[in-house]
């Protein structure tokens, strides 16, 4: 096989996991919304950890113990504590907004990335980068709609999921300078499980029926999509592969329609679009960065972020 064969089969096998990684998260999105109907965010979010660490026991399997010694676990309670909160954001906003207004706003998240790498990490983001983030806070906006009649108090808080989300982001980025992707996905699971099921027991009640079907559905779907989209992103760019990712929109929009009576909202359009076009870019430039490393370390000094 020629290096350009290779390299197009690989380019194949990862849009073929990013897609897959898309339409399981989306249907995550759908199971997340039915459970809603009957039970309480935070138990919908343990249950989700629950099954998704029975899901991911076949990692431990395979590594053994020793896949879990760390001298970073004061970093992995820090990175849960954080996830679990975007978590309760984000599966409240899934289950009280539009699925594809819940969606669209979780798309916000790699324009807060950026913000906190350059706050955080200290990463120097030039100008064409800022104004994609800027363009993409326009799309924001639109589909929020501030002091408009359409206006809900439940954006923001899709909103505060997406940032919550971009700080798990930059402290899975500190965390895999050292750490194995698959060291990151076991703790992940295992300390949201406890941590989530404090707040659930407040407000306690089993599923009944079908609802275990829908949690149990949440936890392997949620599990299986971030396997899929780390594997993605070791075979592919990000750039090439982001915009697979918005797959998803597609997926939650015909469900929120067939299953919920919900109609798409053409200033969610819009601004997912927009959004989606900015993300794009910032993918863009991020993947172009990373191979004028790549061809000039290490007899060149980098250079900063775009």
């Amino acid at each position: 096989m020629t290096a350009q064969a290779d390299h197009g089969a690989r380019y194949w096998k990862a849009a073929m996991l990013m897609l897959g990684s898309a339409l399981f998260f989306g249907l995550m999105a759908v199971a997340i919304r039915l459970a809603s109907k009957t039970l309480h965010t935070f138990e919908i979010a343990f249950f989700r950890n629950f099954f998704g660490l029975l899901a991911a026991t076949p990692l431990l399997m395979r590594h053994g113990t020793q896949i879990l010694r760390t001298t970073q676990f004061p970093r992995y309670i820090v990175r849960c504590v954080i996830g679990v909160l975007g978590m309760f954001a984000g599966f409240w906003a899934i289950g009280h907004l539009p699925l594809a207004q819940a969606v669209s706003l979780s798309y916000s998240t790699p324009l807060f990335v950026t913000i906190a790498a350059v706050w955080m990490l200290g990463e120097h983001v030039r100008a064409r980068r800022w104004a994609a983030v800027f363009v993409g806070f326009i799309g924001v906006l639109i589909i929020v709609r501030p002091g408009s009649a359409n206006f809900s108090i439940g954006t923001l808080v899709a909103l505060s999921a997406a940032v919550l989300s971009a700080l798990v982001a930059i402290q899975i980025k500190q965390l895999s300078r050292t750490e194995p992707a698959d060291r990151i996905v076991l703790y992940t699971t295992m300390l949201w499980v406890p941590m989530s099921l404090l707040p659930a027991l407040f407000v306690w009640e089993w599923p009944q029926g079908i609802t275990w079907l829908w949690v149990a559905a949440a936890g392997v779907l949620g599990t299986t999509a971030h396997l899929l989209w780390t594997r993605a992103l070791k075979l592919g760019d990000v750039s090439a592969l982001t915009p697979i990712s918005f797959m998803q929109l597609p997926v939650v929009a015909v469900a929120g329609w067939l299953l919920f009576d919900e109609t798409l909202d053409r200033w969610t359009v819009l601004g997912a679009a927009i959004i989606f076009t900015a993300n794009a870019y910032i993918a863009h430039r991020e993947a172009t960065l990373l191979r004028k490393h790549a061809t000039t370390a290490p007899t060149e000094a980098a250079q900063p972020n775009e």
